[in-house]
């Protein structure tokens, strides 16, 4: 009888990236001349009337009696005193130092009697 080793496989999941080369379609631009029809636009002016509708204000007069006041201008002659310059002697006043006595007032309470009057009913 032969003895046989055991192997134990044990897997293990790498991730390997992958890279692809896609081909890519390059996009050209080509000028392409078009012949574009010219259309010519004729305008023809037609004058429509125009209709509107204004509110006209009325207008009314009214006389109106006012009193003027007259104005009666009464002269009045008034005597205006002539104006002169007249030299004021200037007046100075001088400050003076003067005593004045203190006087103490002394209180005295005195205590003084009351008396009532009452009135006696008859």
């Amino acid at each position: 009888f032969v003895d046989i080793p055991q192997v134990e496989f044990v897997d293990k999941i790498v991730e390997v990236p992958v890279q692809k080369q896609v081909q890519v379609p390059m996009v050209t631009k080509k000028q392409k001349f078009v012949d574009v029809p010219q259309i010519e636009i004729v305008d023809k002016i037609v004058e429509v009337p125009v209709q509107k509708q204004v509110q006209v204000p009325m207008i009314s007069k009214q006389q109106k009696f006012v009193d003027i006041p007259q104005v009666e201008i009464v002269d009045k002659i008034v005597h205006v005193p002539v104006q002169k310059q007249v030299q004021v002697p200037m007046v100075t006043k001088v400050q003076k130092m003067v005593d004045i006595p203190q006087v103490e007032f002394v209180d005295e309470v005195v205590q003084v009697p009351v008396q009532k009057q009452v009135q006696v009913p008859m």
